[in-house]
């Protein structure tokens, strides 16, 4: 396991930050550093990325110098054993209106659609760590056959529900908003509601498992 760097993020906030390539291990590390700098004196935000860590620290009582020590600590500590998530079926139709760039990704991986979305599916998915929008998941265990570089420009609006891939990641969007992520499918589940509690439906280290309503072509 290689070490972390561990750098000040302004006066009152931490990183640390593994190198490539994100991994479970890795990611299990970043859960349970976070748990521990829960309960730390002093901190005020704990905010786990992919391969990173940001600390929120009130700059009056602690210093980046004594938490990053603490950090440290933390990162290297064997990972605490987590409770197995749960696995959550989402429902895909790939392709068509639902999925305007599975041809795109298509043509870049050198598979036919109809592959892509088969192999899509066939993935084991760990939802990594939640951000960019609410309920926006963060997800490993896309195969290196379907990396695929994000759009050159993004669309203005990506509808609800969309999935996408954004190079070596796919994830799902809770909610309508800009993106430069390529959308080979949509799901009618509804990844963010208010109402709900917890009210986001997938949360970190939750596995998912696509499954296909359709291929469109």
């Amino acid at each position: 396991m290689s070490s972390p760097r561990i750098y000040p993020l302004g006066d009152s906030a931490i990183v640390c930050e593994a190198p490539p390539p994100a991994t479970l291990d890795v990611q299990r590390r970043v859960w349970a550093a976070a748990e521990a700098a829960h309960t730390w004196p002093h901190v005020l935000e704990v905010v786990p990325g992919m391969n990173n860590l940001t600390v929120v620290f009130d700059p009056l009582e602690a210093t980046a110098a004594q938490l990053g020590e603490q950090l440290a600590a933390a990162w290297h500590a064997a990972p605490r054993a987590h409770a197995e998530g749960r696995e959550v079926e989402i429902p895909v139709e790939y392709g068509g209106e639902a999925g305007p760039d599975l041809r795109t990704v298509a043509e870049h991986t050198g598979l036919s659609p109809e592959d892509v979305a088969r192999r899509h599916a066939a993935g084991d998915y760990v939802v990594f760590f939640l951000g960019f929008q609410p309920g926006f998941a963060y997800m490993g265990g896309l195969e290196s056959a379907l990396h695929t570089p994000r759009r050159a420009e993004p669309r203005l609006e990506v509808p609800a529900g969309s999935i996408g891939i954004g190079g070596e990641q796919t994830g799902i969007y809770p909610a309508a908003s800009p993106g430069g992520w390529q959308l080979i499918g949509r799901t009618p589940l509804r990844l963010f509601d208010p109402s709900r509690n917890p009210p986001t439906l997938l949360q970190p280290g939750d596995r998912v498992r696509f499954t296909i309503a359709g291929v469109s072509l």
